[in-house]
């Protein structure tokens, strides 16, 4: 029994072609088949966790694949993240999910909680094109005319000595 280490792509093809010949009729376990066969799915899995690994979902991706698979709407994910508004906000990207949402998720949709702690890709996107810190963007949406940009001061203290946060001019 001859079983080496996988160090280029013809080398894993070969080994994928070999191992399926065993799916169609698996060894008995602890016969010397059974034990190649185990052996070459460890080299196989240990080739492609190197060269063809997959990254985690987008968790929006995730709800809407397991959406589609079951034929749900935004309003059946009510129950799990919110009222319809937030249901839109989760799905474009413009609110994340808090972990309540994810445990829910993950309990009545069966998706897998790493797949729903990822980073989104968009909000990565816009992140990184954006260049600015998150403390930057402190704004509290109310309506738009009436939108306040919020910076916390780092040293002020207010007279009774807790940290205050100044509201800068509101854009009218």
């Amino acid at each position: 029994m001859e079983i080496r280490p996988l160090r280029t792509e013809a080398d894993y093809q070969a080994a994928l072609e070999v191992v399926a010949r065993y799916f169609d009729q698996e060894p008995e376990p602890g016969s010397v088949e059974g034990d190649r066969f185990e052996l070459l799915l460890m080299v196989i899995e240990a080739y492609e966790s190197k060269y063809h690994a997959i990254d985690t979902p987008d968790p929006v991706d995730a709800i809407k694949f397991r959406m589609e698979q079951a034929g749900l709407t935004p309003k059946d994910l009510q129950p799990m993240i919110g009222q319809s508004n937030r249901v839109y906000e989760v799905l474009n990207y413009t609110r994340p999910l808090t972990l309540p949402m994810i445990r829910r998720l993950n309990h009545s949709l069966g998706i897998p909680a790493d797949a729903l702690i990822g980073e989104p890709k968009a909000r990565r996107v816009v992140a990184s094109k954006s260049g600015k810190s998150s403390s930057a963007k402190l704004v509290k949406h109310a309506k738009p005319s009436t939108a306040v940009k919020l910076t916390s001061t780092k040293s002020a203290k207010g007279p009774s000595g807790k940290r205050s946060v100044r509201k800068a001019a509101s854009p009218r």
